[in-house]
């Protein structure tokens, strides 16, 4: 972490100096986000922490969530929390799922057996762990970072959308209005140059625009419940895929704390037009449910913090946005639906809440990036092409699970399918297997093969190095932070020191001297502030000499004009901890690794790549002034 740039500052280096001149209350806004759920939330403390944009978001709610529904969090979902600074926190109260069980019913007798127990994560799929931990809890770490940032964003609750209208002309082209919830019979009208609905199932946003989720629900109905409980089934505190056989099947999860724990428990099938709640469904009712499974072990409920039934459905928008013609072309983006707004599914793959922050994720840099003038608008038509089909991956490996969960196994070979499943899907519920297809913001494989493991259209896949300023080992990814900013990681070939005429040299040569440069020709005065150059060098740190390195990867910023010392790297100089064998980088040649502010893979070039890396920055950002 970073700070005192532009002066000692003391206190709690995490709250931002304020911004003055921010109207919080603003009719006229750049972005009205409508929904503070973990969409809403995750693109709020984006584009805060980007900042330079006014900013509001509503809810119908009339205060933060306190008792939260999801609380599955991927891999990938606490790698993006690393990026806004508050990861660490999550890990400490998080329970961490380390192992899987299967439990089946017990051949000729009554009762149930351990049929299999595996590694939740496969080794080196992430450096985060898969946690659990109440959504509300997340959405509080987002609500401070909006708090904390320069513009001090917060809430506006008891706000129902009532209206959304689109007059191209205006300057603020969308008016929002919304009935005033804490004070009956006035309303609040705001205008915006983008709005994204976050606002759940039964969206406002989706409605206006005219789009329908669509899909068939499984007419299966599911409760859920989080308690308190004395029993003796021994793996009370793994996760467990429990399948009895006659009464049904229980997920269960274990929750945060030591001694909570969460069980999605099916009921009987939904007939004819049957809804849940038709059903009368209680916390007894799921309780007794509980029992029935888990027999011959008992489980005797001391309290329900919380509880729930659903049917299982699973629907998808055709497209994400209110863009007419290919591409955008007609009528070009500017309002947004996001979570489960434009996708929803069953719980049992714990991928609603971390699809949706995805979403907002891959968006909120992109409306901060033609907000600011960086960008040309047709980036963000590839918000909707990019999540939409993400989301439909989602909906057909969430029927596949669910239907594998509630099916009986009747041989050991269908019993091996179901655990197989879990296995050979675990990238996917990591959050990690996301792939973008070929745009104007993802290259084409040309050079892949000069970081095999940095595979273009996904994820950046962090590991080990060593800063050569100040000798810390830490985690590559811990320099890619939410701050809207694409990344050059230049990986340097085994003869290359740093030193002038060597390919990183070269490098940065070009990136803060040529006309050509995306840096020279999109950045600002400070030269990171759009594009952020770093290096890692194969040699042992205490090898190279930091004064030797290139300007670039020294720059000097901020009032005073310091020095940032972080932007440097060499390997760990454990064998089985080399960056360069982990991910495939070629030792001979280097590689350049292009990575979006929302920490995928953009494309992989030669170090010497020049024209290609100009040309690509060329097709995403306006031509400067």
């Amino acid at each position: 972490m970073q700070y005192h740039l532009d002066g000692f500052r003391p206190g709690d280096p995490c709250v931002a100096q304020a911004d003055a001149h921010t109207d919080e209350k603003a009719a006229q806004v750049d972005v009205a986000i409508i929904g503070c759920g973990p969409a809403g939330l995750t693109l709020a403390a984006q584009l805060a922490v980007i900042g330079g944009m006014s900013v509001r978001i509503f809810d119908r709610k009339s205060g933060p969530l306190e008792v939260g529904q999801a609380d599955g969090i991927a891999c990938r979902s606490m790698e993006m929390f690393e990026a806004f600074g508050f990861v660490d926190r999550v890990r400490r109260e998080a329970y961490w799922v380390n192992e899987t069980t299967f439990w089946r019913p017990k051949a000729g007798a009554e009762g149930l057996r351990r049929a299999d127990r595996i590694q939740d994560v496969e080794d080196d799929l992430s450096h985060q762990p898969h946690v659990i931990l109440n959504q509300a809890r997340i959405h509080d770490f987002y609500l401070e970072v909006m708090q904390n940032a320069p513009a001090r964003l917060t809430p506006d609750y008891n706000r129902d959308l009532t209206s959304l209208t689109r007059e191209e002309a205006a300057e603020y082209p969308v008016t929002a209005v919304f009935d005033c919830l804490d004070a009956p019979g006035q309303t609040e009208t705001v205008q915006a140059k983008y709005v994204v609905g976050c606002d759940g199932a039964r969206s406002a946003v989706r409605r206006s625009l005219g789009h329908a989720l669509k899909g068939d629900a499984a007419r299966q109905l599911w409760g859920v419940m989080d308690v308190l409980a004395v029993t003796d089934f021994p793996d009370i505190r793994l996760k467990c895929a429990i399948q009895s056989a006659s009464a049904g099947s229980i997920l269960l999860i274990p929750r945060e704390g030591g001694y909570i724990v969460r069980l999605y428990i099916e009921l009987d099938a939904l007939h004819g037009d049957e809804r849940a709640a038709d059903r009368n469904v209680s916390a007894q009712m799921l309780a007794q449910k509980a029992q029935a499974i888990l027999a011959p072990y008992s489980f005797d409920v001391k309290e329900v913090a919380w509880w729930s039934a659903y049917e299982i459905g699973q629907r998808v928008c055709d497209r994400f946005d209110d863009a007419t013609g290919p591409d955008g072309t007609d009528q070009p983006p500017r309002i947004f639906i996001a979570g489960d707004a434009c996708h929803t599914h069953s719980p049992k793959a714990g991928q609603g809440m971390n699809v949706s922050m995805a979403d907002t994720f891959n968006l909120g840099w992109k409306l901060a990036s033609v907000l600011k003038g960086q960008a040309r608008p047709a980036l963000l038509s590839t918000y909707s092409s990019e999540r939409q089909a993400k989301a439909q991956e989602l909906i057909d490996f969430d029927r596949d699970m669910a239907r594998l969960f509630s099916e009986k196994p009747k041989t050991p070979a269908e019993e091996a399918q179901f655990q197989r499943y879990f296995q050979t899907h675990g990238r996917y519920t990591a959050g990690v297997e996301t792939t973008y297809a070929p745009s104007q913001i993802v290259g084409e494989a040309t050079h892949q093969h000069l970081a095999r493991g940095q595979r273009i259209g996904k994820r950046f896949h962090s590991a080990p190095v060593i800063r050569l300023a100040d000798a810390k080992p830490l985690q590559l990814a811990e320099c890619l932070e939410a701050d809207g900013r694409w990344r050059l990681i230049a990986f340097a070939a085994a003869d290359d020191d740093g030193a002038p005429g060597r390919g990183v040299a070269r490098l940065c040569d070009f990136l803060s001297q040529d006309p050509r440069s995306p840096v020279r020709r999109h950045g600002t005065a400070d030269a990171d502030r759009v594009i952020d150059t770093r290096a890692v060098f194969q040699q042992p740190h205490r090898t190279l000499d930091l004064a030797a390195m290139p300007p670039l990867l020294l720059p000097r910023k901020g009032r005073f004009h310091l020095r940032d010392y972080e932007k440097i790297f060499t390997v760990t100089g454990d064998d089985a901890q080399d960056i360069f064998d982990m991910r495939g980088i070629d030792r001979r040649e280097g590689a350049l690794v292009v990575i979006r502010p929302d920490h995928f893979v953009a494309h992989v070039l030669p170090l010497d790549g020049l024209d290609a890396l100009a040309r690509f920055f060329d097709g995403i950002f306006r031509a400067p002034a």
